[in-house]
């Protein structure tokens, strides 16, 4: 019986250990934990694959067991760290799948062309500020809105001063003592228009003057109008407010033209040609393209965000354009004969930027770079590559992703540009 009942476990325990020898999930399971960047990419594709495929896929797998891993570990690529600490050896599997593509570096026109967000402000040359000229109390405002428009000759604000109605009254006792008393002592008409001048300095029109000395009946109200046309962009008082002489009632903006003041960073200063085309192109009208000019550059630098001012004045006929609008601003160049690769070649964060090198037979090299200028598809390299050099121009990030998988650290992490 003993005889017997070890038998019987021993095929029991026989057949346990070829069950999980034949389950090949197990495996599988490990190989996907166990991935690389660039397989995942092959992985991807499995998982779209139908119940049916994926049973024939397992029928025709090879046997996983003790025999068979010796070979299947040739296969697999090596994981082991390369004699150099920038240096990548990819396999010919690898290679086809990550879809890597090299080319080699040439010089190439490529045209300066920098795009810019910008915002649409009003033209501060084309404002006008009407502020009291002696003061009182702003009974009345004619516009009480900002955005209105207002026309040359409008009535702006009615007024109520203790200093011009004395002034008036002044200019009505003088006119009725030159009519009774002899201009022979006291010259009157030397007077009369020192009073006229106070009052036209103090805001009065000459209409409204000569309309006094006619009816000499003074009003206690005056009434101010507009010197100019625009919009209303600023009121600064309001009704039953006293106002100081020299303070400001309203502020008036012509529209005719524009201000698009974008906010460049430092170092794309010197690619802007200040005598250059400039094309401004309106975010709410995509199909309405104008062209400007560059009005001004600050001088001044932020320090902390390296970022610049640039204005350009452009026209607004029938006032279609609003301050506030969106826009960009493009500034064209001739075009100029340099280095430059594939926007997406060039793999950037805040330490720099960085592109791979093929320097042998499957042998990847990450090398430092300084960038320029940007077009919508090309960016140009100053420094850090030269011609003909072989340069991984798709495929980069799959590269860098690889590299950080195998050896636990960025390739740009104590790079510095004496490196080249």
């Amino acid at each position: 019986m003993k005889i017997i009942s070890m038998t019987i476990i021993t095929l029991l325990l026989f057949a346990c250990n070829n069950k999980k020898q034949a389950d090949p999930s197990h495996d599988m399971a490990n190989m996907k934990m166990d991935s690389t960047p660039i397989q995942k990419v092959a992985m991807g594709n499995m998982a779209n694959m139908s119940n049916d495929s994926n049973t024939n896929s397992m029928e025709n797998m090879p046997n996983m067991g003790n025999d068979s891993s010796k070979d299947t570990m040739k296969n697999m690529p090596n994981m082991g760290n390369n004699s150099s600490t920038d240096t990548l050896k990819l396999s010919e599997q690898q290679i086809q799948l990550g879809n890597i593509q090299t080319d080699i570096i040439d010089n190439r026109m490529m045209g300066d062309k920098i795009i810019l967000t910008a915002t649409l402000n009003i033209d501060q040359k084309k404002t006008t500020s009407i502020s009291a000229r002696v003061m009182g109390r702003i009974e009345k405002l004619y516009f009480k809105n900002v955005g209105d428009y207002v026309k040359k000759g409008d009535k702006l604000y009615d007024l109520y001063s203790e200093e011009l109605n004395n002034a008036k009254q002044e200019l009505i006792l003088l006119l009725e003592r030159k009519n009774t008393l002899d201009n022979l002592l006291i010259d009157f008409n030397r007077l009369i228009e020192s009073a006229k001048y106070k009052l036209l300095l103090w805001g009065m029109s000459e209409a409204q003057i000569e309309a006094l000395a006619t009816t000499k009946t003074p009003s206690p109200l005056t009434t101010f109008y507009s010197p100019a046309s625009g919009f209303i962009s600023l009121i600064e008082q309001k009704e039953g407010g006293y106002t100081m002489e020299g303070s400001t009632v309203v502020r008036l903006a012509d529209l005719s033209t524009l201000w698009a003041e974008a906010q460049v960073y430092a170092a794309q200063l010197s690619q802007i040609d200040k005598n250059g085309i400039v094309e401004v192109q309106i975010l709410d009208m995509p199909n309405k393209i104008i062209k400007g000019k560059i009005e001004f550059t600050n001088p001044e630098i932020n320090p902390d965000t390296r970022i610049n001012l640039v204005r350009v004045t452009i026209p607004n006929p029938n006032n279609q354009l609003k301050p506030g609008m969106s826009a960009y601003v493009f500034f064209k160049s001739p075009l100029h004969n340099m280095i430059s690769l594939p926007i997406d070649a060039v793999i950037r964060d805040g330490k720099g930027a960085t592109v791979w090198l093929q320097t042998g037979n499957k042998t990847f090299q990450n090398r430092m770079v300084v960038t320029g200028m940007e077009t919508g598809e090309r960016i140009e390299i100053k420094s850090g590559l030269k011609t003909g050099d072989v340069v991984v121009v798709t495929g980069a990030y799959l590269i860098n992703s690889e590299y950080i998988f195998r050896k636990g650290a960025n390739p740009m992490e104590g790079m510095n540009m004496s490196k080249k």
